[in-house]
């Protein structure tokens, strides 16, 4: 048969591996569950936090809710838009990170990096100390525990993360559209009613504070961003998508802006129509739902998927920031170890190294939901504006077919991300955010640190330079013994396979023992010297040490050959003892010499 023209039947098929295929990667929909979490539960708190602000000039400025969160929804079509492109621009993820890498230059890309890390962090502890607060709501035994609460949400998340994020995904798919459907129906059954169907919660006596002015709508809207957050978390996982990957996460990302644009509108209209003001005892999001489901099981069942969204919602960080962590280290940014991927497509590394700084943050703050909320959506907008500033900057130097209307697109959400992080930082510096602006400078010099370590290593390494030939010099192989036995013969056997060269040494503290192995050796006979080194302090370690460095002194490449007994059962490593590990360590840290492990595996 002629070759090429085989049925398609009969060629051969080479076998995926495990973890490679389609089969480990994300669909739309479940793109949408492990990677829009966070900006879809933003819900349950970016309006309350409008209307919490706007109360303080009493009821009547709550009108001021449905205006400001039209200007959110437009600047939220903006970046939906925005991100689209980013994805088909950098369909390898990164997000901001690599808009700013490609067209704005080192500084402002490690600007966007630390930026995001931040925000993924903040992310985690946000939604798990607010999934712990809304449980502690409904049980309120759990009110004195929500750090521990919040502590066993993350490692729960943590290890479905570690196991796949395609297993991640189908373990939110159910959650997610629970969540989705809950939230449209509040806004549906709420705009069907003529009046809410039912109050909830304590009435507050209202005390106006201040008047409805500038800068209160600009509070309002900047505590109101805090809904955009998580917008840009599917570009920047854009590798974790199935074929095509361009076009599943450009539509996960346009389902992302349809859905959370149509929950904000239809609240924030709610809102103004009933006259929602805080109450005693539960959230705006509450008040809504019994308005529009009464306070039979629907509005039970619905306070129970938010409660396990919000904790849940923490997943968008496990699926971008560890994707991010991947391209930093491939740019030598950070230790290369967090470019590994497990044999599922997973960043192990990444996800422990989020796991850990969310739990530290979690820690500090008592699991306070209030306390983070100040540090939140500041990083997240200064990635939004590198973002739309990097594309501008594409578009005007690429200039492709509709360059003009793209940058033009992209021109705008600039200016107002921009304008909605300066307010966002005035706003909330003194409450918190002034943490974010010490925190961001920190990562950036870590960056730094790392990429110079890299860079210098690499220097002395000669990496993309031709070496000189290599040099055929005679060898040397120590093999540190304690007495003879199999074990030795072993050791020896392979040293004399390895080396031109070989030397047994043995290092005794007493003189008995001393002269009972030189015996010994000589009626064995293995045709290799052996020299005892007297160490009346009984230390192992160092006499070999010193002896090694004295035999590489003489120009002759050295090996160390370290034999180790290695029981079968894990039970019994213990019971053997670590001074072929800890010689090793040490060799490996104070010599340039080769050192070799040899296993001896028992039956037991």
């Amino acid at each position: 048969m002629a070759f090429g023209l085989a049925h398609r039947a009969l060629r051969p098929r080479v076998p995926l591996r495990h973890g490679e295929g389609d089969k480990h990667h994300l669909t739309s929909l479940e793109g949408l569950a492990a990677l829009s979490l966070d900006a879809l539960s933003s819900v349950a708190y970016g309006p309350e936090a409008i209307v919490v602000v706007l109360v303080a000039a009493g009821t009547g400025a709550l009108t001021a809710t449905l205006p400001i969160t039209v200007v959110i929804t437009v600047l939220l079509t903006v970046l939906v838009i925005s991100y689209r492109q980013v994805i088909a621009v950098h369909p390898d993820g990164g997000g901001a990170y690599a808009v700013a890498k490609k067209s704005l230059g080192q500084r402002v890309s490690l600007l966007a990096a630390a930026s995001l890390t931040i925000d993924y962090v903040l992310t985690v502890a946000v939604s798990l100390a607010a999934g712990a607060a809304s449980l502690a709501s409904a049980f309120p035994t759990l009110s004195s525990h929500l750090l521990a609460v919040c502590l066993v949400l993350l490692a729960l998340l943590t290890a479905v993360n570690l196991w796949g994020v395609a297993e991640s995904a189908r373990v939110l798919m159910l959650p997610t559209v629970l969540f989705i459907v809950s939230m449209l129906g509040i806004v549906v059954m709420g705009i069907l009613r003529s009046h809410p169907a039912a109050v909830v919660g304590a009435a507050h006596p209202v005390r106006t504070t201040e008047a409805l002015g500038v800068l209160l709508i600009l509070k309002a809207f900047s505590s109101g961003c805090s809904a955009l957050t998580g917008v840009e978390a599917i570009a920047n996982g854009v590798p974790m998508f199935r074929e095509p990957r361009i076009k599943r996460a450009q539509h996960t990302e346009l389902m992302l802006g349809m859905l959370l644009g149509m929950m904000l509108l239809g609240m924030a209209y709610l809102i103004r129509r009933d006259h929602v003001a805080p109450r005693g005892g539960v959230t705006v999001l509450a008040q809504l739902a019994a308005g529009s489901y009464g306070t039979g099981w629907e509005y039970y069942a619905t306070n129970l998927i938010i409660t396990l969204v919000l904790a849940l919602a923490a997943n968008t960080s496990f699926g971008g920031l560890p994707v991010l962590m991947s391209l930093l280290a491939r740019d030598d940014r950070l230790p290369h170890l967090f470019g590994l991927r497990a044999e599922r497509p997973v960043y192990r590394y990444g996800v422990v190294a989020l796991a850990l700084l969310s739990a530290l943050l979690l820690i500090a703050v008592g699991g306070e939901t209030h306390r983070l909320i100040p540090l939140f959506a500041i990083g997240v907008f200064t990635g939004f504006t590198i973002s739309q500033v990097g594309l501008v900057r594409h578009w005007t130097t690429e200039q492709p077919e509709g360059w003009l209307r793209r940058a033009m697109i992209n021109g705008l959400g600039a200016v107002l991300t921009t304008g909605a992080g300066l307010v966002l930082l005035t706003t909330k510096f003194l409450e918190g955010a002034w943490a974010v602006v010490v925190a961001v400078p920190l990562l950036m010099l870590l960056f730094t640190r790392v990429q110079r370590y890299y860079t210098t290593a690499g220097e002395e390494l000669g990496l993309g330079r031709i070496p000189p030939p290599p040099v055929r010099t005679m060898s040397l192989v120590i093999v540190p013994l304690g007495e003879v036995s199999r074990l030795a013969q072993r050791a020896l056997t392979a040293a004399l396979a390895l080396g031109d060269e070989v030397v047994a040494v043995s290092v005794q503290a007493e003189p008995a023992k001393a002269r009972a192995l030189q015996d010994t050796w000589e009626r064995w006979n293995p045709g290799v010297r052996l020299e005892i080194i007297d160490s009346p302090h009984r230390s192992l370690v160092q006499p070999m040490v010193a002896y090694v460095r004295r035999a590489a002194g003489g120009g002759r490449e050295i090996a160390v050959l370290i034999p180790e007994v290695e029981p079968r059962h894990r039970r019994y490593k213990i019971l053997q003892n670590q001074r072929g590990l800890l010689l090793a360590t040490v060799l490996r840290a104070r010599t340039d010499v080769v050192v070799c492990m040899m296993p001896y595996g028992l039956s037991m």
